[in-house]
């Protein structure tokens, strides 16, 4: 586990070896002008639909929405610990992150795409239907193959099992149950189609290889 102490620091000491790690952090307002501009500039003519039977046997359950909102603090929350308390596992989760979202950013330009899924009445009404149905105006329905919830709660759960500090059992357990909650949500929620979620698969195997392979052929050689 690799501290920094950021009491020292300053613009001019960026590039140090102490501090370069921050660079990796200038990704977020990229990914976040990037994400802006397909899903609010650059508005297509069509969007191909993302369904499969499946999605019908789903219901609706307002419930999921409060695993779905806590994916802000889960992602957040290993940015901020690996941060300031462990640089080699940050480094790799933003290279998971850059690597995943930036792959889906090319999906949504290549392959605009949308969901139909959402309910036009709610059979329930009372306060989390009420939150959701604010939040689908907000929230477009485009852009969704494959899921960022889901690349994100995998980014994280990748991130926490090759962290030292939650290495154990239990907190291993946490995460994956989390993770699993998260990417479920989605399309409980419907706000995804199961094909988002699948979708999501091989984006994230090839980010987990790019930030993680490395370290594991590492680890073959120096056992030899």
């Amino acid at each position: 586990m690799n501290i920094t102490n950021y009491k020292d620091f300053r613009f001019s000491k960026l590039l140090s070896p102490q501090y370069n790690h921050l660079l990796y952090a200038l990704y977020w307002p990229f990914f976040g002008i990037m994400f802006l501009t397909v899903e609010r500039l650059w508005i297509r003519d069509s969007y191909y639909p993302m369904y499969c039977p499946l999605d019908d046997l789903i219901p609706f359950c307002e419930w999921f929405i409060i695993p779905y909102f806590f994916w802000f603090v889960y992602l957040v929350g290993i940015h901020i610990y690996t941060l300031l308390f462990d640089t080699e596992s940050f480094k790799r989760l933003m290279v998971f992150i850059m690597v995943s979202y930036t792959i889906a950013i090319l999906i949504y330009i290549l392959f605009p795409n949308c969901q139909q899924l959402r309910p036009v009445v709610f059979e329930r009404d009372n306060v989390l239907t009420r939150f959701i149905a604010h939040f689908y105006v907000f929230d477009t329905n485009t852009n969704v193959f494959p899921s960022i919830h889901v690349i994100g709660s995998a980014a994280t759960l990748c991130c926490a099992w090759h962290t030292k500090h939650f290495s154990s059992t239990c907190w291993r357990i946490a995460f994956t149950v989390m993770a699993v909650l998260i990417s479920v949500s989605t399309v409980f929620l419907k706000q995804h189609s199961v094909l988002d979620l699948l979708g999501a698969i091989p984006v994230c195997a090839i980010a987990y290889i790019a930030a993680y392979g490395k370290r594991r052929r590492r680890k073959n050689n120096i056992s030899r």
